[in-house]
């Protein structure tokens, strides 16, 4: 039976390091994941590709130019087009993008993303941002998924966490059948890993690892520094993860 494959999402090089040590297969390198991650800094990418690379753990990167909705504009898209050809310079293995606008996947601008893209390196690694549980139907996103050559789905099924969009996500696996991935993520613990692989049918698993921060300054928060809900990789969670797969 194929291995299971866990990706870990991260925003700093603790967090690469937490993941590798604890047995991530893949890392998904963002910046700011309190906001649900952006496109990381060109440092944190270099020092992160190094430290995969050595440890063979393959880095798809984020590329998300702002906060908040994915409807992109044109100098946004055009953003988003100079930071995927800057990770791909800098020798990432995958991206992950979405671009959603009245319900819908933005087929123009994904297109137009895509072409830039494969333009770059025709056959880079290609997964569709969770951006899609915006959607009104995020089962039928598989089709233009497909179309547009994506090769992995990142969903909670529309809900808030994957273990309460299961129904969703398991029908999107079979709308699927094998022409591209569906990784449930959003929400994923040690404790109900297990069950969501056999209840969706998946074979690639997303999480964070992570555990909260406390900030020893109050005024940091107060002062618009950071936002409440801090959190950081944990090795140790990442373990239990990779023993919870592979039980």
């Amino acid at each position: 039976m194929p291995r299971t494959t866990l990706e870990i999402c991260i925003d700093s090089a603790a967090g690469a390091d937490a993941a590798i040590t604890g047995g991530a297969d893949r890392i998904e390198l963002c910046g700011a994941l309190s906001v649900g991650g952006l496109t990381p800094p060109p440092g944190l990418v270099a020092l992160v590709v190094e430290r995969a690379r050595a440890a063979g753990v393959r880095v798809h990167a984020m590329v998300r130019p702002r906060a908040g909705d994915f409807a992109y504009d044109a100098p946004e898209l055009d953003t988003a087009i100079a930071d995927a050809r800057a990770l791909i310079a800098a020798g990432v293995d995958g991206l992950v993008f979405g671009a959603v606008r009245d319900g819908a996947i933005d087929g123009e601008a994904t297109a137009r993303w895509l072409a830039a893209v494969r333009g770059l390196r025709a056959d880079i690694d290609l997964t569709l941002h969770r951006a899609v549980d915006l959607l009104v139907d995020p089962v039928a996103v598989v089709e233009p998924a497909v179309a547009l050559g994506f090769h992995r789905i990142l969903t909670s099924g529309g809900a808030t966490r994957a273990v309460d969009g299961v129904g969703v996500i398991r029908a999107m696996h079979e709308r699927a059948a094998g022409r591209i991935v569906v990784m449930p993520g959003s929400g994923v613990r040690p404790e109900n890993t297990a069950a969501l692989l056999a209840q969706t049918g998946a074979g690639e698993i997303h999480a964070s690892a992570s555990v909260a921060v406390v900030q020893d300054d109050p005024r940091v928060i107060a002062l618009g520094f950071a936002g409440p809900g801090l959190a950081r990789t944990d090795a140790t969670v990442v373990r239990a993860l990779r023993a919870a797969i592979d039980a």
